[in-house]
């Protein structure tokens, strides 16, 4: 029988005090190698609030599932914002780069829908549409139009998805 423990931690932060350390300690495992693994799997999400789910078995042993925050949250945080506009359409909180909206998409690659990275980015960009966030200093719309047809390719490197 497992023992599933569940938390959430802060992105790269998390430490053997609560609400870690007082649910493994009754299971027996080294709490510090858990807090390593959880850190090393979850720096990129540094300044986040991350779910995490501790799994371990009858032996002692352990396995350790990261979940994702909200494409919205990890939006904001590469705008550097705390809340997404309240008018959307007509306010602008921000712009990104090409590259930053691949890197949430590459965050998210478990939890997106898409069958390719470019349709996983252009799924990432409809997000920014509410959020008041326009891509490369265009409407999310357009920069999506770019990339059908192809204007960002080479800043897009092909990768395996």
């Amino acid at each position: 029988m497992s023992n599933v423990v569940e938390a959430l931690v802060a992105g790269g932060k998390a430490n053997p005090g609560p609400p870690l350390g007082p649910a493994l300690g009754p299971l027996g495992v080294n709490i510090k190698d858990v807090v390593d693994q959880i850190n090393d799997k979850t720096k990129d999400y540094n300044g986040m609030q991350v779910p995490v789910k501790v799994i371990v078995d009858d032996k002692k042993n352990f396995e350790i599932e990261v979940g994702t925050p909200p494409t919205s949250a990890l939006l904001m945080k590469e705008v550097g914002v705390e809340k997404g506009a309240s008018e959307p359409g007509t306010e602008i909180i921000g712009d990104l780069k090409i590259e930053q909206i691949a890197k949430v998409a590459r965050m998210k690659k478990g939890d997106i829908l898409s069958y390719n990275f470019k349709a996983a980015t252009k799924e990432i960009i409809g997000s920014c549409v509410p959020l008041g966030i326009t891509v490369e200093g265009v409407s999310p719309k357009d920069c999506q139009k770019a990339i059908d047809s192809g204007d960002f390719d080479s800043r897009l490197e092909a990768e395996e998805w």
